[in-house]
């Protein structure tokens, strides 16, 4: 029997029954349903609209339901329309018609938004814990190559030396971003729908307050409209894993690059990487390749859910349905690619010599601008000035360092014979020591703050 099949006389078509079905996803969502329905029975009989034994006969049946799916005896039927349904009729069949008193006031449509918020509830804690694992990885490497020096790119080109250290830690900080706007997400998903019925509210006197507390949600919806059509927290979460994804992206980006041939800056361990069915050679970054590909994927989930809601009229909608596999295929995806993100930084074999060899003088001429700042000229005059040197030295084709003092003098007497002193990758390194900037101190600064936030 159809939980809304009373006022039809025809059965409907197969195929439209596979069609509207969601069982297949939202099966997952059981003990999120259980739960909430545990609470629901508490509510009914503190509201006078059960007895004490029906709802202690009815919670005894949801958590032996709860069992059954639990150990995986449960038997789903063709006829289980949703993971609701299912629930309510093994319930039936375990209880008998006291079942049917369970759904007094409650619609299907404040009841799936509730076990979806509650099911992302229970998703949210094991995330931040993997990408806090990720984090931790990022702040042990980082201190254990404290002093190797490497390249520092803008527009993939050789800019300023920098250390290694301080390029992975640049991740972490877009991470904790990450961090931050999860618990954000958070507190708003935290709000119950529960007892806003269909649409316009409950008429039995049911204690949402009460069904708040027994959930663990923060606060109640405002408006029972709003509480069953609101999935502006699926998009949000959609945004959250989307930007995630972007940064494990670009992670993987510089590790694809620097992990090639031409580069030769780090080697990926064996163990996240592939071969070739063709080349013997081959080591094959495939890990980092599929987290910059997942990107793509979590980006369009985000503007497919953004695509369905930006038409809807106001209330519930059978396109809401289309919520929830996008958001399970992003925690899905999120909970592989987050270990894995983890295990290529704390296995990734590094190649300092590489890093060093690959430095070159052309990084040091905004030193050499500095230098010259610092004997007075004007930094607007003292970039042309040194600018003018580069060239000059690319037209003889030596390094800037092997420009003779006889040719920099040419150009300005502003410069002396201690400006050769500018030539030291690491003491142009240690000269960026602002707060946040690439020297050890200023390193070693940004990681303890990071050992505190993760220990917060």
């Amino acid at each position: 029997m159809k939980l809304w099949g009373g006022r039809f006389a025809r059965e409907t078509d197969r195929q439209m029954e596979a069609f509207n079905a969601s069982i297949q996803f939202d099966q997952r969502m059981w003990a999120a349903d259980i739960r909430g329905s545990i609470a629901y029975a508490r509510a009914l009989e503190r509201a006078g609209l059960i007895s004490a034994g029906e709802r202690d006969t009815l919670i005894q049946g949801l958590e032996e339901v709860a069992r059954e799916l639990a150990a995986g005896e449960f038997v789903f039927l063709p006829s289980d329309e949703d993971i609701h349904t299912a629930v309510e009729r093994r319930l039936r069949e375990r209880v008998g018609s006291v079942a049917d008193k369970l759904h007094t006031g409650r619609s299907r449509n404040d009841q799936v938004v509730t076990d979806l918020r509650l099911y992302l509830l229970e998703e949210i804690p094991v995330l931040r814990r993997r990408l806090q694992d990720l984090q931790r990885a990022i702040v042990d490497r980082a201190e254990e190559h404290l002093e190797v020096i490497m390249p520092g790119y803008t527009h993939l080109q050789h800019a300023q030396p920098v250390r290694f250290s301080h390029w992975l830690m640049s991740f972490f900080w877009a991470f904790a971003r990450d961090q931050e706007r999860l618990q954000e997400i958070e507190r708003r998903i935290a709000v119950l729908p529960l007892g806003s019925g269909a649409l316009a509210g409950h008429s039995l006197g049911i204690d949402r307050r009460y069904l708040a507390d027994e959930l663990g949600f923060r606060a109640i919806a405002e408006n029972s409209i709003d509480a069953i059509s609101d999935r502006d927290f699926v998009a949000e979460f959609l945004f959250w894993a989307a930007l995630l994804e972007v940064h494990l992206s670009r992670l993987a980006e510089d590790l694809i690059l620097w992990s090639s041939a031409e580069f030769g800056f780090v080697e990926l361990d064996e163990t996240y990487a592939t071969g070739s069915s063709l080349m013997p050679q081959k080591r094959n970054p495939d890990s980092l390749e599929l987290l910059r590909g997942k990107a793509g994927r979590l980006i369009g989930s985000l503007t497919g859910l953004l695509t369905t809601l930006k038409g809807l009229p106001t209330g519930y909608n059978k396109d809401l349905q289309e919520d929830k596999e996008p958001l399970f295929d992003a925690i899905d995806t999120l909970h592989l690619a987050l270990p894995v993100a983890a295990g290529v930084i704390r296995t990734l074999h590094i190649h300092p010599e590489r890093m060093v060899r690959a430095l070159d003088d052309g990084m040091l001429a905004t030193d050499l601008a500095d230098y010259l700042v610092r004997r007075g000229v004007p930094f607007r005059q003292s970039h042309h000035l040194v600018g003018r040197a580069v060239r000059r030295a690319e037209e003889l084709g030596i390094p800037l360092r092997a420009l003779p003092l006889s040719e920099f003098q040419a150009i300005s007497s502003a410069f002396g014979p201690d400006l050769y002193d500018v030539f030291d990758h690491r003491r142009s390194v240690e000269a960026r020591s602002s707060e946040g900037g690439t020297a050890l101190a200023a390193l070693q600064e940004q990681i303890a703050r990071a050992r505190r936030i993760l220990g917060e």
